[in-house]
């Protein structure tokens, strides 16, 4: 399940580089290009919060097969319209919306299964979660320089190839692959009741809806530091784009060592506390510190602190989600909580955007700052984080 979750995190960085660079070297126009980036993000949103229950119907292991397979036929088919004359922009713009409505839910439905496979595996969860966000983040890095070479060596269409053909791949290790867990009693009531019952179950569950919450404003804030701010430093401060490029990769790599380091200790490790601090460490020292105009050196050491602590915070995060969402409930309540997670995305870029224009990116930095102080208070304030450490099970 980790390899085929590997190659379907590589797929899709292929494509969130191939499909701009496609669009903006076949039309030339950046609106044209900025309208498929939204084709791309925006169906994760309603996939994500609509296909939870569908997932659950149709069972986590089915599922992920059938979202890789249809994925990797509507990946493959606009650069084999291309190459056919047959593909036009509004088609490419339909194609890519199909694309990641279809492949959320697979997504979705590998996530769920972790728990089920770490048991018959004999895997502390603590270990299968951070073994999960480790490879989902290491794909991704491997996925965005690859995208980067085969798109300079060979175009913009064969990443689109190869993003199907890893779909593929992932059906087939899934089906072949991995093992079926036991059959649970499917609900007898209809789809808009079963959805109703998740979300009613979030709103219900105060510490994940907290969880939720936060998790809500730091991406917010991540997308307009990682698409805006720090292009901004790397330009005015630096003076030379490849700080942009170093800093990123600092925050990646530090993550992916902080998920391996959680999963070897985690479990003997307090969650709340660990939670708590890891969430306060993995946004405020990284912009404070650009805020500051702290030498580069001493910038890149603190980002790539600030990454490692982030690797704690899915692992985490996970535990939570498996621990106290039944079974029955499990996909339409992950999703709910990651369509949550991406609808502010899409507002960081312009926030950060506008307030940097209107008060200057010291200004800026140091209001993000204080807004990843404010957002990290929970764990150490709220009397419904300490349910965190108590370890109650989820309803089967």
């Amino acid at each position: 399940m980790l390899a085929a979750n590997a190659l379907s995190t590589t797929g899709d960085m292929l494509s969130l580089l191939a499909v701009p660079w496609f669009v903006l070297d076949t039309t030339g126009s950046a609106a044209l290009t900025g309208l498929a980036a939204f084709a791309m993000t925006f169906p994760i949103v309603i996939s994500a919060a609509f296909g939870g229950t569908l997932v659950d119907w149709l069972g986590f292991r089915v599922t992920s097969v059938l979202s890789d397979l249809v994925s990797g036929l509507l990946v493959l088919a606009p650069p084999m319209l291309f190459l056919t004359g047959g593909l036009s922009y509004p088609l490419l713009l339909v194609l890519l919306f199909l694309r990641w409505m279809a492949s959320t839910p697979g997504e979705t439905a590998r996530k769920a299964m972790l728990p089920d496979l770490a048991a018959l595996a004999g895997m502390p969860i603590e270990r299968a979660s951070a073994a999960y966000d480790g490879v989902y983040r290491g794909s991704a890095m491997v996925g965005a320089p690859l995208a980067g070479v085969l798109i300079l060596w060979l175009g913009p269409s064969l990443p689109l190839f190869v993003d199907g053909v890893t779909f593929l791949l992932s059906a087939l290790l899934v089906a072949g692959g991995v093992p079926r867990v036991a059959r649970r009693e499917r609900e007898r009531r209809g789809y808009l009741d079963g959805l109703r019952a998740g979300l009613a179950f979030l709103w219900r569950d105060r510490l994940q809806l907290s969880a939720t919450a936060m998790i809500v404003v730091v991406n917010l804030l991540d997308t307009g530091v990682t698409q805006v701010l720090l292009a901004l430093y790397a330009r005015d401060v630096v003076g030379d784009p490849r700080a942009f490029g170093l800093l990123t990769g600092a925050v990646g790599a530090g993550a992916v060592a902080g998920s391996v380091v959680y999963g070897a200790v985690g479990s003997r490790l307090p969650m709340r506390l660990t939670y708590g601090l890891c969430f306060l460490l993995a946004g405020v020292p990284r912009v404070l510190v650009l805020a500051l105009n702290a030498p580069f050196s001493v910038a890149m050491a603190v980002t790539a602190l600030s990454g490692f602590a982030a690797g704690a915070i899915n692992p985490i995060l996970a535990i939570l989600q498996y621990g106290r969402i039944p079974v029955r409930l499990r996909a339409r309540v992950i999703g709910a909580m990651t369509a949550a997670a991406y609808a502010g995305m899409p507002m960081g870029g312009l926030l950060a955007g506008t307030l940097s224009t209107l008060t200057g990116l010291g200004t800026t930095l140091l209001a993000f700052t204080v807004v990843y102080v404010l957002i990290s208070v929970p764990p150490f304030v709220l009397r419904t984080w300490r349910e965190l450490d108590s370890g109650h099970p989820a309803d089967t």
